[in-house]
């Protein structure tokens, strides 16, 4: 399989590409095992990652969540609004991520570790 951001070849499990860290929609669709489960996005969080879960829940555009979410706040008086979003950070559990830079720039070379020569 090829990473469609940076083009460089990646395991066909791959849920994100080990070069350039770029979530791989066809590794993770067909590496799901079980029900589609509602969590907080750990990629993609502005605040608490609710808006960003929802939207992958739901395979849409997070930017069409967080109007959306923003305009029910402000219609519900928002009470409702802000209290969903709070008990649903708390609640939701965060989505496994990625690694971190610090072990993708480690293998690639680029990192802290590599650069005490």
């Amino acid at each position: 399989m090829t990473c469609p951001n940076c083009g460089k070849e990646i395991a066909e499990y791959s849920n994100f590409c080990s070069s350039c860290g770029a979530r791989q929609v066809e590794g993770a669709a067909a590496n799901r095992v079980g029900p589609k489960r509602l969590m907080r996005s750990s990629t993609d969080a502005k605040l608490g990652g609710v808006c960003g879960g929802l939207a992958e829940y739901f395979g849409t555009d997070p930017g069409i969540v967080r109007i959306l979410m923003t305009l029910i706040t402000i219609a519900s008086g928002f009470v409702f609004g802000i209290l969903f979003y709070v008990v649903a950070w708390v609640i939701l559990p965060v989505a496994p991520g990625p690694y971190s830079t610090v072990v993708r720039h480690a293998t690639a070379g680029t990192g802290p570790a590599s650069s005490a020569h």
